[in-house]
């Protein structure tokens, strides 16, 4: 369990994820912020300075890439560790991700919720 209560940004449009990811969080430690889209999560990401992003690439309002995309042009948004949560596998989405510096892209169907809650402890720790 994480003693210093880090703060993470999941952005994700499946309500069924958030809600189980989000109280898996919580229940080790962490304080969530979410959002449903991109373009609530960059407002939010900008405003709230969050210690690490997790997010999706599809969702409505705006692409996932593409937020990370405004997110690496602010002077905050150039250096917080992002972490994709996707289904897509395919390595455009994967090349494309890592041209923006994201440090893990997972693949949904293949993590489980303690293995992905997993990642980001051992890099927040590592921080």
């Amino acid at each position: 369990m994480i003693t210093n209560n880090p703060t993470i940004l999941y952005v994700e449009d499946d309500p069924l994820l958030s809600e189980a990811l989000t109280d898996k969080f919580t229940r080790d430690g962490f304080t969530i912020l979410t959002a449903k889209n991109g373009e609530e999560g960059l407002a939010t990401a900008v405003a709230q300075h969050p210690a690490l992003i997790l997010s999706d690439i599809i969702m409505p309002k705006m692409h996932g890439l593409e937020m990370l995309k405004q997110l690496r042009a602010d002077p905050w948004g150039a250096s917080v560790p992002v972490f994709i949560l996707s289904n897509l596998s395919a390595s455009p989405d994967i090349a494309e991700a890592k041209k923006y510096g994201v440090v893990e892209f997972i693949i949904k169907a293949d993590f489980t919720l303690n293995e992905i809650v997993a990642k980001v402890s051992r890099l927040l720790v590592a921080s």
